[in-house]
């Protein structure tokens, strides 16, 4: 029988509960009950993950796919998820492992390692479903990742306690956020989230020298309004207008039955995006440019991309032609 692991942050309360401090929810969990992620399980007065080492899916992707376009581009990158979460998006778009357990393979840090190692690929990316509930495995996981001379990559909600982030964030060396919308109401009623956190979570992966790209699902009528794009926008240039942001392309799943964005309202977002940001994307969309990287000063083609193929001009970062940094890794 396979022995589960005792989960990082939590505390006892009263009547046998136990609060696990992993995220915000601070899940309040009972005896033999499960907390919102519905990974983390309260056993015999301790609180165990049971997903640890737990595979649900393995891939070798475009780093692209992440999606992340300012770090490596053009490289394959070592893919793993298990599965569970801390939101409960409506409409999820990997719902069957982020809300349903699936079929599982184990395997431990040291054997998933080599056995990226012996792809060539030069990351390990945590993805799929949230892996931030998983957060017992990548801690095990990284560190061996390191020794080994590989990168970590995780793609995540960003809705960590700030505790957990700041003892994961050394050995991360890249993260893609999925900003769900630019509105508290937004994560209340369709997430069961809070965007306070995530907001301060990139703040802090930010400054804390990580690279970072973020991604939001535009959702027609709900996240897409002119001025909840536009205060978004304005909240990452105050960061930097170097971060990376790609709005993605809604199609319906899960619980949500409203149609596709129109295209021509991705077009109107890349064009309100483009007027303060550096580098701006579209996803789950082919449209001319909208993919491409050009310098922000001299208009440059740096990175050509046809979906996953890319042809890139960089070799490190900066403009070839007139020396103006850009951000990322190449």
């Amino acid at each position: 029988m396979r022995k589960i692991k005792e989960a990082f942050y939590y505390s006892r309360k009263d009547n046998g509960k136990l609060m696990c401090r992993l995220c915000p929810h601070n899940c309040l969990i009972a005896p033999g009950k499960h907390g919102l992620c519905r990974v983390r399980i309260n056993k015999e007065g301790k609180l165990f993950t049971e997903n640890y080492a737990m595979i649900s899916s393995l891939n070798i992707d475009p780093i692209e796919k992440k999606p992340l376009y300012h770090y490596y581009p053009g490289t394959e990158v070592f893919s793993i998820g298990s599965y569970g979460c801390n939101l409960a998006c409506q409409y999820c778009q990997n719902w069957q492992i982020s809300q349903v357990k699936p079929s599982l393979r184990e395997i431990p840090p040291a054997l998933l390692v080599e056995a990226a190692k012996k792809t060539g690929s030069p990351a390990i990316a945590y993805t799929y479903s949230e892996p931030s509930v998983w957060y017992e495995y990548i801690r095990d996981t990284a560190p061996i990742a390191r020794e080994a001379g590989l990168k970590n990559i995780m793609i995540t909600n960003a809705y960590i306690s700030t505790e957990a982030l700041e003892d994961l964030i050394p050995y991360l060396d890249a993260v893609n956020v999925d900003l769900k919308a630019f509105s508290g109401e937004f994560y209340r009623k369709y997430c069961r989230g809070s965007l306070t956190p995530v907001l301060e979570n990139i703040r802090l992966l930010y400054r804390s020298g990580v690279h970072i790209e973020l991604t939001t699902l535009l959702i027609n009528g709900y996240n897409d309004s002119r001025d909840e794009i536009r205060d978004l926008l304005s909240w990452v240039k105050s960061l930097s207008p170097d971060i990376p942001v790609h709005f993605s392309r809604y199609f319906p799943a899960y619980r949500f039955e409203e149609p596709a964005t129109p295209l021509e309202k991705m077009k109107e977002i890349f064009q309100l995006a483009e007027d303060h940001l550096n580098f701006v994307y579209l996803g789950n969309v082919n449209l001319e440019a909208g993919n491409d990287t050009s310098c922000p000063v001299c208009d440059c083609l740096l990175i050509k991309r046809n979906y996953y193929q890319v042809k890139s001009i960089l070799k490190k970062a900066e403009c070839p032609e007139c020396g103006q940094p850009v951000y990322g890794k190449y």
